[in-house]
């Protein structure tokens, strides 16, 4: 019997996700790539890991400003597409991040815009973490862009409809009782009907702070927004982790 994939497998080799999710803002998130190279004093010589890239966007963006970038995702389609605008200074790879990549070999490790918090168990969490932790180089920085759970949890929004490209998405959300945020997505396109499932577990500041102590990682700050502000667990938008090996 063929194995079932784990949702983020299945919902992020989709077409459909990259329609749901196209109106995203990356002139936003190029702003905080922009501020975390200034804050990280990332240069030409700093090779940088782009930890579950997607499509590869943020890597291309960093590599157009001059830096040595490797982009992983566990995504077939989605390595596929970012090889395509590979060069002598931009690599892309399928790789689960439970996986050690490469050990000792990057000045800086970026997990960008929720990549975290899919996986069914504590160990697994704990594992992504520690083959992190290994890739970096002695005294390399970690960055892991993450929701505020506490802030997420008080305004989520029960149920929604989005139109995209003719297509009618419909979104409930719920906090499950074993802590996941879940998204079920619902659609029809061309006489099917589809049915897709996000789940990200709340994981909690004290809790991201045990995983780096197992890692032998080091907290240097936490950012609350991607203009660098300062973590208020009741107001910001973001638990933006930064970490030394």
């Amino acid at each position: 019997m063929e194995e079932k994939l784990e949702w983020f497998g299945e919902w992020f080799d989709s077409p459909y996700y990259h329609i749901l999710y196209k109106h995203r803002d990356y002139e936003e998130a190029k702003e905080f790539l922009d501020n975390l190279v200034q804050y990280l004093h990332i240069t030409e010589m700093h090779k940088v890991l782009d930890l579950a890239c997607g499509k590869g966007r943020h890597s291309i963006y960093l590599n157009r400003k001059g830096f040595d970038v490797v982009g992983v995702d566990l995504s077939e389609q989605n390595i596929d597409h970012a090889g395509t605008f590979e060069n002598e200074r931009l690599h892309f790879f399928i790789h689960d991040m439970r996986e050690v990549f490469a050990s000792g070999q990057f000045d800086f490790i970026l997990n960008m815009f929720t990549s975290f918090g899919y996986f069914e168990s504590e160990v697994e969490n704990e594992k992504a973490i520690c083959a992190a932790a290994e890739a970096l180089k002695p005294g390399g920085k970690l960055v892991i862009d993450f929701l505020n759970p506490y802030v997420v949890v008080h305004n989520l929004v029960p149920s929604e409809d989005k139109q995209v490209e003719g297509i009618n998405f419909r979104i409930n959300r719920k906090l499950s009782g074993d802590g996941y945020i879940v998204k079920d997505i619902q659609f029809r396109d061309n006489g099917h009907h589809y049915h897709y499932q996000e789940r990200v577990k709340a994981i909690r500041r004290i809790e991201f702070l045990d995983y780096f102590r197992k890692a032998g990682l080091r907290l240097v700050e936490i950012f609350g927004d991607y203009h660098l502000n300062a973590y208020q667990k009741d107001s910001s938008e973001r638990m933006i982790f930064i970490v030394q090996k």
